[in-house]
């Protein structure tokens, strides 16, 4: 049963010898961040009087930072099951709000709650699964992460092939203890390469999770020696990692994405959701995959979901569809990656979403097994190459702009902008390979 008041949370604590609060927040390119106050601070951090600087959500310093307050949730709270009992760590998630009480604009959880909001006037909720994919490297002798994979083990292999079996199998009943549901955990295609899939939660609640999961991930593998990597492509020639997002929409207690009578599959709402996905794929893609590495791992090969397309079967669509009825239907978002923002993503996609069944936005006709041209198919509706076709698709969506803010979009932008330049002006091992030599 979850924590949800303020009293609850001080009796908690007390009762598993809490000495250490961490406040935690998310910053608006999906960095967990925190600050730590004492048992004796909680009462008043609990009354959203602890202030910091608006630079530490923002990424950046300029001119106009200002003075904001952090407001825990109370029902976030939760004992961390990997430190001392005596003198125990706890952390409480945490809204951010201007001295007004107000929202801050650059606060992501609070665009998910708005967006989660509108989507509740609608009679509608959303619930979301994530399959999380990530690498456990080797680390160096000062501590430093490698790109060293601990183990050569493919596709759902074992022991002794899967030398991170006993990492995930911590990290999953770590994560369970903190009150996740864990679906499945397997090692993936690539040397290294692990999954992670976490069942359905209503959406803000797995936006907790998905910013949590990759903390306590982290810690887990840290603590067996091994550095994490939720890196989109680390490593050349091999697999990158997805987070696929799997989202049904509810209403009263009943998923309308299922069909019903004498149509099993797919809903007419299920159909429109696709479409609204599908209409703002291309901005989607800039808050889905938001680092430079990220359009590594969205190449034309037979693996990778580069299509703006659906598909029960099809391996290059951005969507996969699940119909099997029964209240299972569900629309599978597999362009993501873990280094998003999962607030944003998931406010994002529900604001597209609902555009198309509000809107009545049918779908494209699905893509069958064989694409035949890839290539081709690329050209006419692809999804974008880089960072800077993602963002200048971004800034010309209405839709999506106003789902995420105009404070986000503005520094989103701007600092993404700016990590595309730097990218530009570097040369990179691969040039001097390919024409130092030769011009």
């Amino acid at each position: 049963m979850g924590v949800y008041t303020k009293e609850e949370v001080l009796d908690k604590a007390r009762e598993y010898n809490v000495k250490f609060i961490r406040l935690q927040f998310t910053d608006m390119f999906g960095s967990l961040k925190n600050i730590a106050v004492t048992v004796e601070e909680l009462e008043r951090a609990l009354d959203g009087r602890v202030m910091f600087d608006s630079s530490a959500i923002e990424g950046f310093a300029g001119n106009r930072e200002m003075d904001i307050y952090l407001r825990p949730d109370p029902a976030t709270f939760k004992v961390f099951p990997w430190r001392p009992r005596d003198g125990a760590v706890a952390r409480l998630i945490c809204d951010v709000c201007l001295p007004d009480g107000e929202p801050f604009g650059g606060c992501s959880r609070s665009v998910l709650k708005r967006v989660t909001g509108e989507a509740g006037k609608l009679d509608f909720n959303l619930r979301v699964g994530a399959q999380i994919e990530f690498f456990l490297f080797l680390l160096n002798e000062q501590g430093k992460p490698t790109t060293l994979t601990h183990d050569q083990a493919g596709y759902c292999d074992i022991t002794p092939v899967d030398l991170g079996e006993n990492a995930r199998r911590d990290m999953v009943l770590t994560l369970e203890e903190m009150g996740f549901q864990i679906f499945s955990s397997h090692h993936e295609v690539a040397p290294g390469q692990h999954e992670i899939f976490i069942k359905d939660d209503d959406a803000l609640a797995m936006a907790d999770k998905i910013v949590t999961f990759k903390f306590v991930v982290r810690t887990i593998a840290q603590r067996h020696g091994l550095h994490a990597s939720f890196m989109p492509k680390p490593l050349s020639g091999l697999n990158g990692s997805a987070m696929c997002l799997h989202q049904s929409l509810w209403r009263g207690g009943r998923n309308v994405f299922d069909g019903c009578g004498s149509e099993p599959g797919l809903s007419e709402a299920a159909r429109c959701y696709i479409g609204g996905l599908i209409r703002h794929a291309c901005s989607l893609t800039a808050v889905a995959n938001p680092l430079v590495n990220s359009y590594k791992r969205l190449l034309p090969d037979e693996h990778s979901p580069v299509l703006a397309a659906w598909s029960g079967c099809n391996r290059n669509t951005m969507i996969k569809v699940l119909s099997p009825g029964n209240g299972e239907n569900r629309v599978i978002l597999r362009s993501p990656d873990a280094t998003c923002n999962p607030y944003l993503m998931l406010a994002a996609a529900l604001k597209a979403g609902l555009h198309g069944v509000v809107g009545d936005i049918a779908p494209p006709p699905e893509e069958g097994m064989d694409c035949g041209d890839l290539k081709e198919l690329i050209r006419q509706r692809g999804l974008p190459r880089s960072l800077r076709e993602a963002l200048d698709a971004l800034e010309s969506d209405e839709v999506v702009k106003e789902a995420l803010g105009g404070h986000i979009v503005e520094r989103f932008v701007k600092v993404k902008s700016e990590e595309w330049e730097r990218f530009q002006t570097e040369i990179h091992p691969w040039e001097l390979k390919q024409y130092l030599a030769n011009y």
